[in-house]
């Protein structure tokens, strides 16, 4: 992180956590950032930093939680606002521009981020592959997707049709079909129409897989299980969303995480059978990238590639 992005994170968390001078020689606001950006983005375990920074490890371990919480109540305001009114319809019609996926609103996904396994938890936090881990999702944006909270534009018509669908989100095989959640068609032997759709939809959720890419690479503590209590992790996940931790080189994280197995996804959370009208918009959705106006012209070679591989 640049000496200016620096400073500009401490004067946005600087409100959060100034405290009352209690000692004689306090730890300064800015050594309490570096030792939790020292842990956050090296992965170097607290207790080591504590060591170089010549501190106590319960020093370190509070002031890392401390600051994390700081920097999402400081920044979540500018850098996670929650969509509303005219900024849907600007998401839909970037991820048209963008990624030629037509009423999409968004892609949602999860993964299990290992932890070290809580004292006491029992089968609490044990997943599937035999590991402790909390799953990293927005609960509340789903629970609210659900609930028909979300204040969504009414449905659109699809360019140069007169098709006319509501707006959607895109999830993996992980979640269930729904009438403003997409997921891919099921199965192998698929027939060309399905094919193409599972590409487009695979496609445009690119922007979230390569999220949790990224989140690996600059912050690397999520490289390796995470010695914090689940809370705290939840915190960590926080401040990760809203820092801006400097610039992305395109595809660099890619080498970075290629052997990383510390983010899974999740398991199937759903094995309810999906509605006529939710299966119906994804079949409007298949017939429609296979019309002039909606099919990418590579779309046909993917396809014949992905088979011969």
């Amino acid at each position: 992180m640049s000496a200016q992005r620096f400073d500009y994170l401490l004067q946005r968390i600087k409100p959060f956590i100034t405290h009352k001078r209690t000692h004689l020689n306090p730890v300064s606001l800015q050594e309490r950032l570096a030792v939790t950006l020292r842990v956050l983005a090296s992965g170097t375990s607290q207790n080591a930093v504590a060591i170089s920074y010549k501190l106590g490890t319960t020093t370190v371990s509070r002031i890392v939680s401390e600051v994390c919480a700081a920097i999402w109540l400081g920044l979540r305001d500018d850098y996670v606002p929650f969509p509303k009114g005219s900024d849907w319809k600007d998401i839909s019609r970037d991820f048209w521009r963008m990624w030629n996926f037509p009423n999409c609103l968004g892609c949602i996904d999860g993964k299990h981020v290992t932890i070290k396994a809580p004292v006491d938890a029992g089968s609490d936090y044990f997943n599937y592959k035999g590991a402790h881990s909390i799953v990293l999702m927005a609960v509340e944006f789903g629970t609210a997707l659900l609930q028909n909270t979300l204040q969504l534009p009414q449905p659109a018509h699809l360019s140069g049709t007169n098709t006319n669908l509501p707006h959607v989100f895109l999830g993996d095989a992980a979640f269930s079909l729904n009438v403003n959640l997409m997921r891919p068609y099921p199965g192998v032997n698929l027939d060309d129409g399905r094919k193409i759709y599972n590409y487009r939809h695979s496609r445009a959720r690119r922007v979230i897989e390569n999220s949790f890419g990224i989140l690996a690479a600059r912050w690397r503590i999520f490289q390796k299980p995470i010695e914090f209590t689940p809370n705290k992790v939840v915190d960590v996940v926080k401040a990760y969303t809203t820092s801006p931790s400097g610039e992305v080189q395109p595809g660099e994280w890619r080498r970075v995480v290629a052997d990383d197995t510390n983010m899974r996804a999740v398991a199937r959370m759903s094995t309810a059978r999906a509605s006529r009208a939710a299966s119906a918009v994804r079949d409007d959705l298949k017939t429609f990238f296979q019309t002039q106006q909606g099919l990418v012209p590579w779309q046909e070679t993917v396809i014949e590639f992905i088979e011969v591989v």
